[in-house]
């Protein structure tokens, strides 16, 4: 396997930061290798692992502006089988630091390049900006998740988020496939995120995965803990839905049967 998985949705608020920490947590616990690559500048992913960003050497920061090898970045099986290579605030400052240097757009690739054959996932947790962090991102990855929140005007921003990741494709990363879509923040007790779930599928079809995320108070309260929710509450509801998307996700894997690219930019309904 050995993917890099971007998982990446300009649009806050959406459930990316808990996908990532809680899709690679179970996967870990299924017995994967797996590498947590925080780098929003907020380094949410970071600190809900338990991790204090402000004792912090070295961080992702370092890795993309000074070429910091990636290995001596890297904090080890902060879970059994899952590393992290932490975000700190001084990433705030590398969307305008990248700029000027070389290769602007390829920083995290070869950052990447020393490390990918030690994992079978390599998650990397984008910012909420369409900006060059987001973008190194999407040239380091071999497939892109979407996290789409069950709730009014879901889909708002996803024909710029679809046209940045066929950019990127076209001129940087001709591989780039769209992994799947993730529908996050589902509440069965209202007709709106049922209808929002029915819009994205009507949009994305075969892209968007059968697991649904539901709105959990447990899912909220985990990062304050410093902990997956599958080590917080593994009876929640939260727990129970991230393990049956990374069986999903693992299947989709196995099958080899990726969804088709969407290569045209989804009109924004009010779903």
């Amino acid at each position: 396997m050995g993917q890099t998985i971007a998982c990446v949705n300009q649009k806050g608020g959406v459930g990316k930061t808990t996908t990532v920490v809680n899709l690679a947590t179970s996967l870990a616990l299924s017995g994967r290798r797996i590498l947590v690559v925080d780098l929003d500048p907020q380094g949410n992913a970071t600190s809900g692992f338990g991790i204090d960003k402000s004792t912090l050497d070295r961080s992702m920061y370092g890795a993309l502006v000074d070429a910091v090898p990636l290995r001596d970045v890297v904090i080890p099986n902060v879970i059994d089988g899952l590393s992290v290579a932490p975000s700190a605030i001084e990433l705030s400052g590398a969307e305008v630091e990248l700029v000027s240097l070389e290769r602007r757009d390829r920083r995290l690739a070869t950052a990447l390049d020393e490390v990918e054959g030690s994992y079978d996932w390599i998650f990397v947790d984008g910012p909420p900006s369409l900006g060059l962090l987001t973008v190194n991102a999407l040239t380091a990855a071999d497939a892109v998740l979407i996290p789409i929140q069950c709730e009014y005007y879901a889909l708002e921003g996803l024909t710029q988020l679809t046209a940045t990741v066929n950019l990127v494709r076209d001129h940087l990363n001709p591989a780039l496939e769209i992994n799947g879509v993730v529908l996050t923040m589902y509440d069965a007790r209202t007709n709106l995120s049922a209808e929002v779930a029915a819009e994205v599928r009507r949009h994305l079809a075969g892209a968007v995965y059968d697991t649904v995320i539901p709105r959990s108070v447990r899912l909220s309260e985990a990062p304050s803990y410093g902990q997956p929710i599958a080590l917080y509450r593994p009876d929640s509801r939260g727990a129970e839905a991230y393990a049956a998307l990374a069986a999903e996700f693992i299947a989709r894997a196995e099958s080899a049967t990726q969804p088709q690219p969407v290569r045209q930019p989804v009109q924004a309904g009010a779903a």
